[in-house]
């Protein structure tokens, strides 16, 4: 009997040093580093389960013990984070255990595109549609059915998106991008309307949002946007037409080949400025913060005229004789 207690002893202990061994090895290969040699990108699609990902982390090398992973799952499933879709950037000396963490966390890939100042919508989308790992949901879409998806409908979506560089990760859709942008510009142009000028010609905040777009499309210096606000509401003041091309431009849509012709000039489009008094009905471009201020704080002065010295700078002019002048020096001579 004494023997047989002594062997059952030697037997219990043997048991529990090849547990211990075993849990040893696999706590050892949860740890392992994982068999890359160089960063590699991993998506975890939309859906995925875990040991779906373990299965094909297996198949791609990546995990060369995928068996304790599965295992923990099994045994302690809380340790297991919940998986994120989108796309992790795996690197050479990561364990197992790091990867896992990885995956359930919010350090996936991200890109970025930026919308410049002074686009139009119509180049927005384009950008969109053209933006890699970007589920593009609005391709097919009219702008109004865009803008109805966004729940803005009847809303003409020129000039509502705030211009920046977005970023977005695998996962996220076009609609993401414009819900940003439009969010942002309202809230942005709420903040600047609060602040504007008590002798304002412009008396809403949509039209501040068109008068900062004409602002935006006429120039590019910063230090010339209030200005050239300042030119367009004495002008709006005197009854004088705004006369500005960009607003030429945007009424001649597709049609417009880089110059503008005197027939142009004359033809008569809800945005031609040379035709119609006050501002054109909508904003025709996409304006900055920095024009969005100008609209709301234009430079007092006498200037009324104002012409392109072609650097990218203006020639302002308080007199006609003095805008003409300056129109054969920096225009016609050229």
């Amino acid at each position: 009997m004494k023997r047989l207690l002594t062997v059952f002893g030697i037997l219990v202990v043997l048991a529990v040093a090849a547990a211990l061994g075993g849990y040893a090895y696999w706590q050892q290969r949860l740890a392992a580093p994982i068999a890359v040699e160089e960063p590699t990108l991993y998506q975890v699609p939309a859906g995925a389960g875990f040991n779906q990902v373990i299965r094909d982390l297996e198949a791609q090398g990546v995990l060369e013990d995928a068996w304790a992973f599965k295992l923990l799952a099994r045994i302690d499933p809380e340790q297991m984070p919940s998986l994120r879709v989108g796309e992790y950037r795996l690197t050479p000396g990561m364990s197992g255990r790091e990867v896992m963490a990885l995956l359930g966390s919010n350090n996936v890939v991200t890109y970025s595109l930026t919308v410049p100042e002074g686009w139009t919508f119509r180049q927005m989308r384009a950008l969109l549609n053209s933006a890699p790992k970007l589920e593009h949901r609005t391709a097919d879409m009219s702008d109004e059915e865009v803008m109805t998806l966004l729940d803005r409908e009847g809303t003409f979506p020129e000039g509502w998106f705030f211009p920046d560089t977005y970023r977005y990760h695998l996962g996220m859709s076009d609609v993401d991008i414009l819900s940003q942008a439009l969010n942002r510009m309202e809230r942005i142009l709420e903040q600047v309307w609060a602040e504007r000028d008590d002798d304002l010609t412009i008396e809403t905040p949509y039209e501040a949002l068109i008068m900062a777009s004409l602002i935006e499309r006429e120039t590019g210096a910063p230090e010339e946007r209030r200005e050239i606000a300042g030119v367009f509401k004495r002008r709006m003041e005197r009854g004088m037409r705004l006369q500005t091309d960009p607003t030429v431009i945007y009424g001649m849509g597709e049609r417009y080949d880089g110059r503008i012709t005197r027939a142009d000039l004359r033809e008569a489009t809800p945005y031609n400025t040379y035709v119609i008094d006050g501002m054109p009905p909508t904003p025709i471009a996409m304006p900055g913060r920095a024009s969005l201020e100008a609209a709301v704080k234009p430079l007092p002065g006498e200037t009324l005229y104002f012409v392109s010295r072609g650097d990218g700078t203006h020639h302002f002019s308080r007199t006609l004789r003095e805008h003409n002048n300056a129109v054969n020096r920096y225009i016609r001579n050229r």
